[in-house]
């Protein structure tokens, strides 16, 4: 299992374990995630790639293990992670507009009761503008395409401006274009130092859009740079059950 030794990384798990009732869902997890990469979170369904992003957001509680974050306790750190859930799990008829959702964004930054500001509101039109969609700002997120409504939340994470970027399956359902400006936008944050972890699925494009990569089912597989790891062997041993998907890609 290759490992990327990084003296200061911006995440650090140590022996992850988290399990529903008896089943074990995540066992014995150690991964330290570096800055100015992107990396693509890959497994089959049912891996504990959610439950380990539910673990990053503070959702769930593991049944050993720590996190990190900045070198700090996660509960400390939570404002410095933005999240890009996956499209089925947003009510698209919430009443709420375009740029009310980018502005929530900068909830992080607020103290209690304290109403966005002048500033707030032009990072969000920023954030709008980068991603084509200042156009649509006083649209219901419900009338949008789908591509539009993943800009509109990958909007609300930019205008958050945090260090770690997660984004749950942010090519499922989207356009051509969206797809392209989604990648063009987190090299860029990458560039700046960012840290991005995508959960991703299409194994045709991991080696386009991934520098690095982490394989996981239930167990850590292997991480590091995506020539080194995304290996017929290590995809093997990833999908096991699910033969057709390396017979494809290889």
């Amino acid at each position: 299992m290759s490992q990327n030794l990084d003296d200061n990384p911006s995440i650090e798990i140590n022996g992850l374990n988290v399990a529903y009732g008896n089943k074990r869902v995540l066992s014995n997890i150690f991964l330290k995630i570096s800055k100015g990469h992107i990396y693509g979170l890959i497994g089959p369904n049912g891996a504990g790639k959610s439950t380990l992003f539910k673990c990053l957001l503070g959702q769930i509680e593991p049944n050993a293990g720590t996190i990190r974050i900045l070198k700090n306790d996660l509960q400390s750190s939570i404002t410095s992670i933005a999240y890009v859930p996956q499209k089925d799990h947003v009510d698209w008829q919430f009443p709420a507009t375009v740029e009310d959702i980018v502005l929530m964004g900068r909830f992080a930054h607020l103290k209690w009761f304290q109403r966005v500001t002048e500033e707030d509101k032009k990072m969000a039109e920023s954030a709008m503008a980068e991603l084509n969609i200042l156009k649509f700002k006083n649209r219901q997120i419900g009338e949008l395409s789908g591509g539009q409504q993943q800009r509109c939340f990958l909007a609300r994470a930019l205008c958050q401006n945090a260090e770690i970027y997660l984004m749950d399956e942010p090519f499922v359902g989207v356009d051509v274009q969206t797809e392209a400006k989604i990648i063009q936008t987190l090299k860029s944050l990458a560039a700046k130092g960012k840290t991005i972890l995508v959960v991703h699925h299409d194994l045709d494009s991991v080696q386009n859009y991934f520098d690095r990569v982490i394989l996981i089912n239930q167990r850590l597989i292997a991480i590091g740079n995506t020539s080194d790891v995304f290996t017929k062997e290590n995809i093997t041993t990833t999908y096991a059950s699910q033969s057709h998907l390396i017979q494809k890609n290889f």
